[in-house]
């Protein structure tokens, strides 16, 4: 039975690519590994302590971790210290019920140590945890973990106050990414277009930070670029083709 474990272990771990891609030029492009490490620390915060943009950096984690476990079997682990995740919207970015174990702690110090726990175990799709505090020993503990069980980890950096940015403090993180709302496009008759993002890559190992305005994850966890953006990188193509 042991020997069946490490095999089916074995299968997870290889069939895991080295890279989670954006599926977009515009950030998979920028990005040092063309995508997500897959066994690496990544850090996400709220552009601000508003609560729609808690939501949408929220958002943001969950649509990469459906990503992640998109292959069947593949399961979610999320530890918080207070439970207020809301499920009907982790399930529109494609992170349903079926695919997320949770975790409570009382405090960080819990929730850090569920988490590298849970990485070193090597058999999930990917690892959150939610903090408002960890320190340079704490992010080195999780970026160590990930690589030995070769599991990616999100950490969610909470605000603990309105008016310090929680990326502000050193990091072993391989990208720390910062996402807030903006204005979502108008629509032709009486509604609400798809949300908008302003999705920022404060920092990443061996490449340069970047700014973009997105539009939020659809059901599958995949972000898109704006229509007039699109179309504009599109008409930039044609014309460098057509000077060459």
């Amino acid at each position: 039975m042991l020997a069946a474990l490490r095999a089916e272990l074995a299968v997870v771990r290889t069939t895991r690519g080295p890279a989670l891609g954006f599926g977009l030029p515009e950030i998979d492009a920028r990005l040092a590994e063309h995508g997500l490490d897959a066994s690496g620390l990544h850090e996400i915060a709220a552009a601000t302590a508003s609560l729609n943009d808690d939501a949408a950096a929220t958002l943001f984690l969950a649509g990469i971790a459906a990503r992640f476990c998109d292959q069947p079997g593949f399961n979610v682990f999320w530890a918080v210290t207070a439970f207020d995740l809301y499920a009907p919207g982790l399930e529109q970015v494609g992170l349903g019920p079926e695919k997320l174990l949770y975790a409570q702690g009382r405090k960080d110090a819990e929730v850090l140590a569920m988490a590298e726990d849970a990485l070193r175990d090597g058999s999930l799709a990917c690892v959150i945890a939610e903090v408002k505090a960890a320190d340079m020993t704490a992010t080195r503990r999780l970026q160590l973990a990930a690589c030995d069980g070769q599991t990616p980890m999100l950490l969610f950096r909470r605000h603990r106050s309105r008016d310090r940015c929680p990326l502000t403090t050193p990091s072993s993180a391989m990208t720390r990414w910062r996402v807030g709302c903006i204005a979502s496009e108008r629509l032709p008759w009486p509604g609400v277009g798809r949300p908008r993002w302003r999705v920022e890559l404060a920092r990443q190992r061996n490449g340069d930070p970047f700014t973009l305005e997105l539009e939020a994850c659809d059901a599958k966890g995949r972000l898109a670029l704006p229509a007039a953006i699109a179309d504009r990188t599109a008409a930039q193509a044609r014309a460098t083709s057509s000077a060459a």
